[in-house]
């Protein structure tokens, strides 16, 4: 299946329009499908090129699946994923493996993500020979300076991914989605199974390296001070729904949504003489399965007025690039 070219504003790499990413739930003795778990629930968002979105919430919010559909690790269900002009939702066979090169993911778990058969110059080697007729020799040069790009010595080639640490695995991982010069990557929590002492050291690789190779990022995470160090502009997901989008300024210093303002508030404060008011929420959060009908976040909401169990509030703009899902407002 070809791709079909899209009219798309100059700026945006990536435009996701509506998508949805449904899980069947099977039941009965012949496992029909008897209902969805909405995982991604008609979400719309754009990156530009050059530019860090963040994507942050609760586990199971949805951001990785969002991650991994637009890599079209998964199938979406509905909407579209629109990438450098081109819309790559339904693509299939070898339109689908060229997009690839184009578009790679940084994993959450350096210790699961790498082959622990295979050594390190093989593994950053591997996505270059599977879209060339290079051979693992003559890519050694490549190879060794793109693992001096990320901070490993030359050595590390030669050796087995489980003779390093969880920092330096995830520097391997690093190099292996660097290896195909990609215009975008997922990083998809990709300093949360780290130490604290090596997780700044893997953001700030992360920023030099956009820098030098002109990348453009989705960095997921549930850590908001993460989040704000690595993105241009943060959306808050929450139960498979974006519920407000902006640059990190205005999320941080004028969250909209309530949703937003308790999760800011539950950011420590490193000053003790600073009383930081934390925002309780109740309550638990509702099975993707069975959302809840009208804003999904209105059970646990402290502001909810009767309107917001009736109808599901759109995300619209409400200042100059700051949106948000709420009937406040």
């Amino acid at each position: 299946m070809n791709e079909t070219i899209v009219k798309q504003e100059k700026n945006n790499l990536l435009e996701i329009i509506d998508l949805k990413t449904y899980y069947p739930i099977k039941g009965g003795f012949l496992r029909h499908t008897v209902g969805h778990v909405k995982a991604v629930d008609n979400i719309s968002f754009t990156i530009k090129n050059g530019e860090t979105l963040g994507l942050v919430g609760e586990s199971g919010c949805g951001k990785s699946t969002t991650g991994r559909t637009i890599l079209r690790l998964l199938d979406a269900t509905d909407g579209k994923i629109i990438f450098d002009g081109k819309d790559i939702t339904n693509l299939r066979g070898k339109s689908l493996r060229d997009i690839r090169k184009d578009i790679q993911m940084v994993f959450q778990d350096p210790y699961a993500s790498l082959n622990p058969m295979q050594m390190v110059g093989s593994i950053v080697a591997e996505p270059i020979m599977n879209f060339s007729n290079k051979s693992l020799k003559s890519l050694k040069g490549e190879v060794m300076e793109l693992l001096r790009k990320v901070g490993l010595p030359e050595d590390a080639y030669y050796k087995y991914a489980h003779e390093f640490s969880g920092g330096q695995r995830q520097r391997i991982g690093i190099a292996r989605a660097l290896a195909l010069r990609p215009k975008l990557i997922i990083a998809d929590e990709p300093v949360s199974a780290l130490d604290v002492s090596v997780q700044s050291q893997v953001l700030n690789l992360l920023k030099e390296l956009q820098d030098e190779f002109d990348l453009t990022f989705l960095f997921i995470a549930h850590d908001l001070s993460v989040v704000k160090h690595m993105s241009d502009r943060i959306g808050v997901m929450y139960l498979g729904n974006i519920v407000e989008i902006a640059d990190k300024e205005h999320i941080y210093d004028e969250p909209l949504h309530p949703y937003t303002q308790a999760l800011i508030s539950a950011i420590p404060v490193p000053d003790p003489r600073k009383k930081n008011s934390r925002i309780v929420l109740e309550g638990d959060i509702p099975s993707p399965a069975n959302p809840p009908s009208g804003c999904p976040f209105h059970p646990r909401c402290p502001k909810a007025m009767a309107e917001c169990s009736l109808s599901k509030p759109a995300l619209k703009e409400v200042k100059s690039g700051h949106s948000v899902a709420c009937h406040l407002y």
